[in-house]
This record gives structure tokens, C-alpha cells and sequence, in this order.
């Protein structure tokens, strides 16, 4: 009886057997560092569009994992340890003996600090700025130069400072005394950056691992002893997470051989294009560009089932010792409505840590509070920029995604997450679909704060701003890049310095955050423009129109319209022999032979006091210590700018909406020498204030049952067209009434024409 083989039992021990070496699931990797507040958003992106193919994969952020086991009393404990068995302490510079005298004070407090960054236990608050909990090193220094900022900031705010001051003063202990390489948004960025060939990385890679290594690599053995996966995807957006992907690669091929390594990410779509060094090839199996979501499933595919016909896109791999690229799938990419919902699944949104590196409300968003990843659209609308990637397809194949179905995923990762809070990550979100966003988001009652990336082009009315604001906009950061106009024109941005003056300022008064990404050194600019932008920046910032920047020297890139056609910019390409591992970075002399490096301490320097609102005064020469020209800006050029944007034409088409509460309607009798009259007396109430209007007694009875009919929940839309042509057979001039007093009373305040 025990010999006899029940035929049922052996189904089900091959179908275990089938489950265990046929269907181990896919591992997405996140490589230390991006960043410490929330997740890099592409593996919960692909492993959403895998749930609609119902391919079981599972997501890990090793570098928040990484820096939590690092930054803990075990942690702190073991590197202070490592740190003393490898090195003398007295040959240090003072700060680090600083730092390893007070190595107890550090152990003792680094638990509460990160659960206080974490958001649980705000009461900490108050002992971390009493000035006698934390140890302080050489980043408390800064504070002098900061008290008078505190006084503006809530105590939360100003302990996340302190708190991320502690954090940075370890950060410099560990790349001075322990691994050079370390940083908390990066690890060994420089070997990534500009790597034309794979020789340092390579060689790097043979050596023994770091102390951060061997924290990192133990943290992702477990993850793969627990999960087993067939296939690891390491998913690297920046140059600084692409040493401890190749590290992780490293593991899998020396641990578990049967297991395929895969990367993808903004590096590899970069900087990876034309790969041709077979070495690379020794930690990973495929390399894939540009959108991952076919490609992934067509890999899968083909790992299930190797016998059939090998189908790949865009996918990099080794076949007879020399580096091949497959692209001989027939299928098309998937659409944006198509790729589902991203799924943060497995990730520890509770855990990452909200920090606070600058003083400056709007430079926050990126490091403090957690922040749910949506794209509006894929690519941008514009595409044009001349220093801009736009022959490749990130930018250009553009691709907007229904309003609805944006929202309906809104609502499906709160639900997910509990997190209200949205950055789309768009290069460039479109404001036609950002209105339909808005009115969508208002429609359905959502309570969101979200911010996103622009251009600041005209269709940023001061009435779309105001809808914004009303669905929950908080912020919105776009490319004024050189503020010259010939050299914006040359850049093809589209916009001038005038006109991002009038944008930004309808942001500012609806109560939405600018952040301008500025830039200097680009092709043919001069000294001159040069001090002549920094003096339309200073500007902006005494008008109070924009809150935030940040300067960035051009770079050229291989896939710019730059890089295809230097000649055209006065740029020679120094490094014509393309690199066998990065090749997107290009060395160039600009015509002008000009040294841009110098300006870099003064723009950053000044730029800093501008965000802070003081030193508007200051010659500009005393950012610099090298002579430059004066400005040949008028000193109210933006002032002026501001005041000659005075526009009173109406567009017939626009929708009329009334973003703000019915009024309370009264009749009031009004006489004069004898004569009598009714006017309405219209009052309404918002957020902060109740606030009153009187129209005839005809024109009040209008506008009220007009503002109903205007409401955002109505299903019909009402064009400025209908309404001048109702209001002028009852009354007559209708522009006089649109741009009478009462009227931009209610248009400052939520009747707005989109």
C-alpha cells in the first residue's frame, strides 16, 4: 500500500515543484541613496503595471533600509568602532576628534532623533531646540548665520533643521574618517558621472568592501534569502545609486548564479545607450532603455519559456562575448491609461525621515514630508529646449493621461498609502491638463496638496492659478534657466524674462511656491549676461515673485540639440571618441573661452541671501572676488515688467467658474432727490474674510442665479460667450460690468475664465 503512487498526490507535488522553480517572483531594487523623505517612485511604477499582468514581483529601497541600520545605536556603534581600529584619532582634523569624543552622546540620542524625523515622537521637538540634547559639531556652526530665520519657523521646522544638522555632522565624519564615498542621496556619485570607460568602476569593484558596503550587501542577502527571485531588477536613476547596484549585481552572480540581474533607470537611458564593454556584463545579464514596462514583460517572458524565440526591446546583453542590443519585438509600447496604478507595496512608508538641509519653504518639498509619485504625462508637451535630452524618448514621445483616470489613481494611493500628498514628476506639465486635474480633483471633493514641475509659459493666468490653488496646489518649480532674453531665444524656451515675471507672479498671489532652476555658462553667454542675469534673479526676489532657486552649470549632453549640432552653438566637441561604458556627458570648448566656473561661489552665494529676503542692496560685485562689469538692467526693469501686464481682452470660449460659496442675496432701497431704486446687496463668505457687493436690483438677480449655474459640481459648462450674450439682451456692455469694480472684486477671489 505504501508502494502504490497516488496519481493526484504527484500533480500537486509537480505543481509545487512548477511554483518553486517556475514562478519565483521578480525583485525590484532601489541602490543606496536617493532620498531619506520618500521613495524613488520607478519600481512601485513597474511593479503597478506587472499587477495588471498579474506577475507577482516585490519592491525594496535598499538605501533607506541602508542609512536606518546605519543611523541606530547598533549602527553608530559599530562604525565608531570600525572607525577606531582602522585610523589614529589624533592625526584627524579636529572636527572628526570632536565627533568620536562625543560618539556616547551620539549612540545615546540617534534612535529618538530618526523616530522624531519619522514623525513619532513631535514631542522631542522641544528638548532637540533646547540647545542641551544633541551633540553639535562643525554644521552647527551655520546657525549664527540662521537664528534670525527661527524666529519665522514652527519649533517642529526648526528641530528638523537641528535634527538634519546632527545627521550631516555624522555624514562628515563618516566620508572623512570611514568611506570618502559616503553621502545620503548619493554613494560613489563621481564614479558614475562622466564614465566613458568602465576602468575605475571595474577596478573599484575588485577591491574589499567598504564598512557601508558590508551594512548594505548584509541588509540585501536577507531580502533575497526571503524572497528568492528568478530575476533582480536594480532600478538606477542617478550616477550616485550605480556603484551599489553593481555591488548588489556583484552579490547575486557570486551567491545565487541561477538568478538574472537586470538595470534600468535615468542612468542606463542616459548615459548607457551605445554600452560596448563586454566587463559590464559580469554582474548583470540585460540592461533595458527607456520605458520598462514592455521591455520588462517581454524579458519575462522570455526567462519562463528560453526555448521559444527570443522577443526583447531596447535590451542590452551578452551573446558570444561581445555586447549585443535586441530590439526585434513587434508590440508597442504601452500607453499611459494602460500601465496601471503604482503600487508602494512593501515599502516602508513610515520609516523614511523628513529632514530640513535649507531654510527655505519651498526647497523643503524635496527632503520633508512623504510624497506619492504620479506623472500627468509622459514626455513633455514643449520639447524644444536646445540643452534638453528631447531626441530621446523621456521627452519625446509625449503622451497626457485623461484627467479622470490621473484623479481616480490619486484616490486609489490614498487609499493605498493614507498619504494625501502628490509631486507629478512631469518634465513639464501641461496646464491645459492641470486645469482639468484641478477641476477634477475639486469635483470629487478630494482634500490633496500636490506640486509638479512647468514651464512658466502665458497660459499661467492669474485665474488658472487660483484654481490651482483651490484644488490644492502648493507649489510649482520651472526653468527660467539664463534670465537673458537672447539667450532664452537661443535656448528656444519660449518665454521671456518679462513674461516669467507676470507667471510667477500670478502663482504668488494665489498663494502657490516658485522654485526657478537657473543656469549659467550655456553656449555663447557672456560676462556680462552673466552679471546681467544674476541682476534679473536679484529682481525677482525683491518683488517677492519668486521664493526659490537654484543655479546649475550647463552641461552638454550627448542626445541635446547641442550635442547633435554643436557647430551651430560655437561649441567644439573635446571627447569626439564615444566611451565603451557612459557616453552622454560631452567635454566642449564654448567659443567665448570664458572660465563660467568662477561665478559659481557668487551666484550660489547670493542666490542664498535672495531666498532668505536680505541683502537685495548689495552691488553685485560683492558676491564676486574678481572684478566684474555693472549691470546694464534698469534697476525696476521686473517692477516695470509687472506693471505694463495689465490685460482686459476677454476670450469668448473661456469657461466661467465660480470657485467659492453662494451668496446671501438682500434688497436694499437707495434714493436720491426724491427718487427710489432696489440694489441687491450681495454678500459672500471665504476662508477669511465675509465681504460685500451691490449691483441693481436686475444685475444682482443675474449674477446670483449666474454664479449658481457657474458652480464647479454643475455638468453643465458655462462659456463667457453664453454669458455676454444672456447679460446683453437683459442689460447692455457687457465688458463694462465684466470690468467693473464689484466684478474684479469676485475675480480676485474665485470667478475665474479657464
Amino acid at each position: 500500500m505504501g508502494r502504490y503512487c497516488n496519481p493526484f498526490r504527484i500533480s500537486f507535488i509537480l505543481l509545487l515543484l512548477y511554483k518553486l522553480v517556475v514562478l519565483k517572483p521578480i525583485l525590484f531594487v532601489t541602490p543606496p541613496f536617493t532620498q531619506l523623505n520618500t521613495p524613488y517612485p520607478a519600481t512601485a511604477y513597474l511593479k503597478g503595471f506587472l499587477n495588471t499582468k498579474q506577475i507577482e514581483s516585490h519592491q525594496y529601497d535598499l538605501g533607506i533600509e541602508t542609512l536606518l541600520v546605519l543611523f541606530s545605536k547598533t549602527g553608530l556603534t559599530q562604525l565608531f568602532a570600525h572607525a577606531g581600529l582602522h585610523a589614529n584619532p589624533t592625526n584627524w582634523p579636529e572636527n572628526d576628534q570632536r565627533i568620536f569624543g562625543l560618539q556616547a552622546n551620539y549612540i545615546q540620542t540617534i534612535d529618538s532623533v530618526i523616530s522624531f524625523l519619522q514623525g513619532k515622537i513631535p514631542s522631542l521637538a522641544k528638548q532637540i531646540c533646547s540647545g542641551y540634547f544633541l551633540p553639535e559639531a562643525r554644521r552647527f556652526a551655520q546657525l549664527e548665520e540662521t537664528e534670525w530665520a527661527f524666529g519665522s519657523m514652527g519649533m517642529q521646522d526648526k528641530a528638523k533643521h537641528l535634527a538634519t544638522l546632527y545627521l550631516e555632522d555624522l555624514s562628515d565624519f563618516i566620508v572623512s574618517v570611514v568611506d570618502e564615498n559616503f553621502g545620503f542621496s548619493r554613494y560613489a556619485e563621481r564614479l558614475g558621472r562622466s564614465a566613458a570607460t568602465f576602468d575605475e568602476l571595474y577596478d573599484k569593484l575588485q577591491q574589499d568592501f567598504t564598512f557601508v558596503d558590508q551594512l548594505s550587501l548584509g541588509i540585501f542577502a536577507s531580502k533575497m534569502q526571503e524572497i528568492q527571485p528568478k530575476l533582480v531588477c536594480l532600478s538606477v536613476p542617478f550616477p550616485g545609486n550605480l556603484y551599489s547596484a553593481f555591488r548588489c549585481a556583484q552579490w547575486v552572480k557570486q551567491h545565487d548564479p541561477s538568478c538574472k540581474v537586470a538595470m534600468g533607470g535615468g542612468f542606463p537611458n542616459t548615459e548607457l545607450r551605445s554600452i560596448s564593454d563586454p566587463r559590464v556584463f559580469e554582474f548583470l545579464d540585460f540592461i533595458t532603455l527607456d520605458d520598462g514596462e514592455l521591455p520588462l514583460e517581454l524579458l519575462w517572458q522570455h526567462l519562463q519559456q528560453p526555448e521559444m524565440p527570443r522577443q526583447l526591446k531596447r535590451t542590452f546583453l551578452l551573446e558570444n562575448s561581445a555586447v549585443v542590443y535586441v530590439n526585434n519585438a513587434i508590440q508597442s509600447d504601452y500607453k499611459q491609461a494602460q500601465v496601471g496604478t503604482p503600487d508602494y507595496t512593501d515599502l516602508p512608508l513610515t520609516q523614511y525621515i523628513s529632514v530640513i538641509e535649507v531654510l527655505n519653504p519651498m526647497h523643503s518639498l524635496w527632503s520633508d514630508g512623504r510624497w506619492n509619485k504620479l506623472t500627468m504625462a509622459h514626455g513633455c508637451y514643449w520639447g524644444k529646449c536646445t540643452f534638453c535630452d528631447i531626441s530621446l524618448d523621456y521627452i519625446s514621445l509625449y503622451e497626457p493621461i485623461a484627467a479622470a483616470l490621473l484623479v481616480d489613481r490619486m484616490e486609489e494611493l490614498i487609499a493605498a498609502t493614507g498619504e494625501t500628498g502628490f509631486h507629478f514628476v512631469d518634465e513639464a506639465a501641461p496646464p491645459a491638463l492641470m486645469r482639468e486635474v484641478a477641476l477634477e480633483i475639486i469635483r470629487r471633493g478630494l482634500v490633496v496638496s500636490w506640486w509638479t514641475n512647468i514651464r512658466f509659459e502665458k497660459s499661467f493666468t492669474a485665474d488658472l492659478c487660483l484654481l490651482l490653488k483651490k484644488s490644492g496646489c502648493i507649489a510649482v518649480s520651472g526653468g527660467l534657466e539664463v534670465a537673458s532674453d537672447r539667450l532664452l531665444d537661443l535656448i528656444d524656451k519660449g518665454v521671456s524674462v518679462a513674461q516669467v515675471a507676470q507667471v510667477t507672479r500670478h502663482f504668488t498671489e494665489s498663494g502657490i511656491l516658485v522654485h526657478a532652476y537657473l543656469m549659467y555658462g550655456y553656449p555663447t553667454q557672456t560676462v556680462q549676461e552673466t552679471v546681467d542675469s544674476l541682476e534679473m534673479v536679484r529682481q525677482l526676489f525683491e518683488m517677492g515673485v519668486v521664493q526659490s532657486g537654484f543655479w546649475h552649470q550647463f552641461a552638454l549632453t550627448a542626445h541635446s540639440p547641442i550635442g547633435m549640432n554643436p557647430e551651430k552653438y560655437g561649441v567644439t566637441i573635446l571627447n569626439t571618441a564615444p566611451g565603451t561604458f557612459a557616453n552622454n556627458d560631452l567635454l566642449f570648448a564654448d567659443a567665448t573661452g570664458i572660465d563660467h566656473d568662477q561665478f559659481s561661489f557668487g551666484l550660489k552665494k547670493s542666490l542664498y541671501n535672495y531666498m532668505h529676503g536680505i541683502c537685495f542692496e548689495l552691488p553685485l560685485q560683492d558676491w564676486f572676488d574678481f572684478k566684474i562689469p555693472k549691470t546694464t538692467i534698469a534697476p525696476n526693469y521686473i517692477e516695470q515688467a509687472l506693471e505694463d501686464h495689465i490685460s482686459t481682452k476677454l476670450k469668448s470660449n473661456a469657461r466661467v467658474v465660480w470657485l467659492g460659496n453662494l451668496p446671501e442675496v438682500s434688497m436694499q432701497t437707495k434714493s436720491k432727490r426724491g427718487q427710489q431704486w432696489k440694489v441687491a446687496q450681495l454678500k459672500f463668505h471665504d476662508l477669511k474674510d465675509s465681504f460685500t457687493i451691490q449691483l441693481s436690483k436686475e444685475e444682482g438677480l443675474w449674477l446670483q442665479k449666474v454664479l449658481a449655474q457657474c458652480q464647479i459640481y454643475q455638468p453643465q459648462k458655462v462659456k463667457l460667450a453664453d454669458l455676454q450674450l444672456d447679460f446683453d439682451l437683459q442689460f447692455e456692455n457687457f465688458e463694462l460690468f465684466w470690468q467693473s469694480k464689484p466684478l474684479k472684486t469676485l475675480r480676485s477671489v474665485g470667478l475665474v475664465c479657464l
